[in-house]
């Protein structure tokens, strides 16, 4: 029997039109004044309001955060925290994307213990209590909802993550009808980045388990066989909750068998080039899956028979081939930049960005293959 430890967000809600039942579900936590952490963006789009129908339908006070951060930078996180204070809440609900849910899972631990931001940084270090916490994603992509993870990036531009179980929210709320406005550009990062997770998860060195292995699984046939659908007819709302779902279990598996060398190359993408996550994932991702072909031929020759079941492969080189190609083509076909160069990096920033690269260790030991500074660079230039 495999040995392992496997632990996600107790409750999940996933129904159409459930954000109008947030205001019920914060006060079961107990919630009197809850502070919704989100961006401009959304409330100008009018994406919140039945959720705040909601909320005062159930008697439950609020106060919206919207000045959330792309990549949120320490004084995004520390200003909400701030707010939530001053506002006497009682429960976080993060509502958007990644940035908005990493940002409220720390505002619920920070406002709610005596611990300062830099005193979490790292792993198992935030030792609570946090106040009552509620997620609900707006992109498919970054499974924020069910990880322990939360990033940010300091003044000196340099991703820290603050991984903890105490971060998992109480419950995860999957509505499909907040995804239905997501202009094609963000749902293809989002999309992809929910896939570099499933994949990731399913060939990680360390923690790969059985049950890590099913969600991922599960999680690449949903997002491979939709994300072309919502591209092309963004109001599909059965594949857009497809996607919301294949979302939340990639990141059900990687919360559990952590990602790698995609990850890691892709951070300093978004710190120096403030590049989206799931467009940093999206440019590394195929010659870093080509880079390591010759650790994960079985792996990838088991996840080509998910994404590509029509085919009848020779062996497993042939269907490890077949993957790779599968997702470069996948990659190719989406409404996004292909090169570093479209997004400012140019021929004398690749060592500065491979030494960055060797600072994430806690990402590239997971990889399955070893990856060195020359490697690394070797992988943006082929991309520049």
């Amino acid at each position: 029997m495999t040995n392992f430890v496997f632990e996600t967000t107790p409750r999940i809600v996933c129904e159409t039109g459930a954000a109008a039942r947030l205001g019920d579900l914060a006060k079961e936590l107990g919630m009197r004044h809850a502070m919704i952490v989100t961006d401009r963006g959304l409330i100008e789009a009018g994406v919140l309001n039945s959720a705040l129908e909601g909320f005062k339908s159930a008697g439950v006070a609020t106060t919206v955060f919207t000045d959330v951060l792309a990549d949120p930078p320490e004084e995004s996180v520390l200003s909400a925290t701030e707010a939530a204070r001053a506002a006497g809440a009682d429960g976080i609900i993060g509502f958007g994307g990644g940035s908005s849910m990493d940002t409220a899972k720390l505002v619920a631990l920070l406002a709610g213990a005596p611990q300062t931001l830099t005193e979490v940084y790292g792993i198992g270090l935030a030792r609570g209590p946090r106040l009552p916490l509620i997620q609900v994603p707006t992109t498919a992509g970054t499974g924020s909802e069910v990880t322990p993870i939360a990033i940010v990036t300091t003044p000196t531009q340099e991703k820290k993550g603050v991984v903890s179980p105490i971060l998992y929210p109480d419950i995860a709320v999957l509505d499909g009808t907040l995804t239905v406005g997501l202009p094609a550009r963000v749902t293809a990062m989002t999309g992809i980045d929910a896939m570099v997770h499933a994949i990731e998860a399913y060939t990680s060195r360390h923690k790969k388990n059985p049950l890590s292995d099913s969600l991922a699984v599960k999680a690449l046939e949903l997002l491979y066989t939709n994300i072309r659908k919502v591209i092309a007819d963004g109001s599909d709302l059965p594949a857009r909750s497809a996607m919301l779902q294949g979302s939340l279990l990639a990141g059900m598996a990687f919360a559990n068998a952590p990602v790698a060398a995609v990850h890691a190359l892709a951070y300093p993408l978004g710190g120096h080039y403030h590049v989206p996550h799931g467009l940093s994932n999206a440019l590394v991702l195929s010659p870093v899956l080509a880079f390591n072909r010759s650790a994960a031929e079985t792996p990838y020759a088991e996840l080509a028979q998910v994404i590509l079941p029509q085919r009848n492969f020779a062996n497993a080189a042939e269907a490890a081939d077949a993957f790779i190609e599968a997702m470069r083509t996948l990659v190719g076909e989406m409404p996004f930049e292909q090169r570093l160069s479209e997004v400012g990096v140019g021929a004398d920033d690749l060592d500065m960005l491979a030494r960055d690269v060797m600072n994430i260790q806690r990402l590239l030991i997971n990889n399955p293959r070893d990856v060195t500074e020359a490697d690394a660079r070797a992988i943006y230039a082929s991309v520049l």
